[in-house]
C-alpha cells in the first residue's frame, strides 16, 4: 500500500493506493507539528502492529471508519472503555503509543521509560496490554519522528510525503 500525505493549510490530505489497486482519500485537521497518521506509520511499523490503524486501512477499512469502529467497541474515551473486541486491540495499543510519542515531540524529548510511564496507565484504561518497546525500537521511533518533524516544519503547503505499508 502506498500512503501519501499532503501538507495543507489547517488540515492535511491522505491519498491511499492499496495493494489491490483500490484507492481512498481523506483529510484530517492538524493536531500538532506533524501529521498524527504519519506517527501511526512510524510506531506501528517499528512495533510490528499489523492490525493497528494502517493495518486496518490496508485490509480495506476507510480511515474515517476506524474512529467509528473504536467508538462502537466502547473506546471513544478510555474512561468509558470496557474490554475491547480482539479485532481492535492493536488499534487501541497503537493509538495510546502514538499519543505518548507525540507528547515527547511536543515536550522536547524523553526516554523509553517516559513513554512506558505514560503508555502503561493509558493502555490499562483502554483494557489492553502495553506493547513491549525495546531501546532500539524506541530510538528508531524517536529518530523517525524527529526527521519527519524537521522535514514537515520546513515544507510548504502542497508538500507530499509518501510511505509504503507495511
Amino acid at each position: 500500500m502506498i500512503i501519501r500525505i499532503t501538507k495543507g493549510a489547517g488540515e492535511d490530505f491522505i491519498a491511499i493506493v492499496r495493494a489491490d489497486g483500490s484507492r481512498v482519500e481523506t483529510r484530517f485537521p492538524w493536531k500538532g507539528p506533524v501529521p498524527h497518521d504519519a506517527v501511526h506509520i512510524i510506531v506501528e511499523r517499528q512495533l510490528s502492529l499489523k492490525d493497528g490503524f494502517w493495518g486496518l486501512v490496508a485490509a480495506g477499512r476507510h480511515p474515517e471508519e476506524i474512529q467509528a469502529l473504536a467508538k462502537a467497541g466502547g473506546h471513544a474515551s478510555a474512561s468509558r472503555a470496557g474490554v475491547p473486541d480482539a479485532a481492535i486491540v492493536e488499534l487501541l495499543q497503537a493509538e495510546r503509543l502514538v499519543e505518548c510519542y507525540e507528547a515527547l515531540l511536543w515536550g522536547g524529548g524523553g526516554s523509553r521509560e517516559d513513554v512506558l510511564a505514560m503508555a502503561g496507565p493509558s493502555c490499562e484504561g483502554s483494557h489492553v496490554a502495553c506493547p513491549a518497546i525495546g531501546e532500539a525500537q524506541h530510538a528508531a521511533i524517536v529518530s523517525a519522528i524527529a526527521e519527519l518533524a524537521g522535514d514537515w516544519r520546513a515544507a510548504s503547503r502542497g508538500h507530499v510525503r509518501a510511505w509504503t505499508w507495511p
